[in-house]
């Protein structure tokens, strides 16, 4: 748990440490003050509200007993197994089958599936999908996923506004060599940087989350299919909330993007295949049969 809170700062500076030196390069002291004072703001805000801004960029719907019965039943009897306090249970409307948790603790966290995971796998399937994500919470992942998330979004976000302005607003300036460089570093550099940081905290994360929600669903297997599953239909589905919003893509149980151009670049995730043989190893260390038969349709 220290670990996490010390990655989480250290990534947190590093961050701000990109965005400081882009407003130096692009406004000189001024822009150097100014940048310091936004990524101030912008690591309160992503440490207390980043789980919001993220279920509201997917528009996640919270759904309860009543409104989805089985579904919550089944995170809850999961949340008990893995020691956990119960998270708020949402729902994402779109097609492509995936999941994600988020949240900055474990008294504050949220589990969502879209409604695509929901149709397209049986209930073992989810169960090894949901029980992936709550491992993700018990380990406190979710804080600097999140966190990487917000503040990479907003990295993203300052860097177009610097591309805007060197195309409208350069003339004006007098075109100044350093304000040109300086633009272009931030619409080439800082998402670059974003996203090398992100990859660099996600890899590792999901096959101990594999390797954890496994245990807690207690059939390795049944998560392996569950991937096995999303990978087939996350490359033939597009998830326009996800291409829209893809310093999000670590997040998600696989990567929720097309590939198409510039999504390469956010490739967080191991390979479903190298998962999946860890997955199977783990089965047959518990002496679970091969081939994780599962149930024969949505929630069998």
């Amino acid at each position: 748990m220290t670990t996490n809170y010390i990655k989480t700062g250290v990534l947190l500076a590093a961050l701000t440490a990109i965005l400081v030196s882009l407003g130096a390069l692009v406004g000189g002291q001024t822009g150097l003050v100014i940048a310091f004072i936004f990524a101030l703001g912008m690591n309160a805000f992503s440490l207390w509200n980043s789980d919001r801004v993220v279920l509201r960029m997917h528009g996640a719907e919270e759904v309860d007993e009543r409104s989805a019965p089985e579904y919550y039943g089944l995170v809850r009897d999961l949340a008990a197994r893995a020691g956990l306090p119960m998270p708020k249970v949402y729902i994402m409307h779109a097609d492509q089958p995936n999941a994600f948790a988020t949240g900055r603790s474990p008294s504050r966290a949220a589990v969502c599936a879209s409604t695509g995971l929901l149709d397209m796998l049986d209930r073992e399937e989810v169960a090894g999908v949901i029980a992936h994500e709550l491992a993700h919470i018990r380990n406190r992942d979710t804080l600097i996923m999140t966190v990487a998330a917000t503040v990479a979004g907003a990295i993203t976000m300052f860097a177009n506004m610097m591309q805007f302005s060197m195309l409208f607003g350069g003339r004006r300036e007098g075109g100044g060599l350093l304000g040109i460089i300086g633009a272009l570093a931030a619409i080439i550099l800082a998402p670059l940087a974003a996203m090398l940081v992100q990859m660099a905290i996600s890899r590792s994360r999901e096959y101990e989350a594999d390797r954890i929600g496994a245990q807690v669903c207690g059939e390795p297997l049944w998560l392996a299919s569950a991937l096995q599953k999303i990978e087939h239909y996350a490359r033939r589905i597009v998830n326009p909330a996800a291409e829209e919003s893809p310093t999000t893509a670590h997040l998600f149980i696989i990567n929720p993007l097309s590939g198409q151009g510039m999504d390469n670049l956010f490739s967080t995730h191991p390979s479903t295949e190298n998962r999946v043989a860890e997955l199977q190893k783990l089965a047959a260390s518990m002496g679970r049969p091969a081939g994780g038969a599962t149930g024969g349709g949505p929630w069998g």
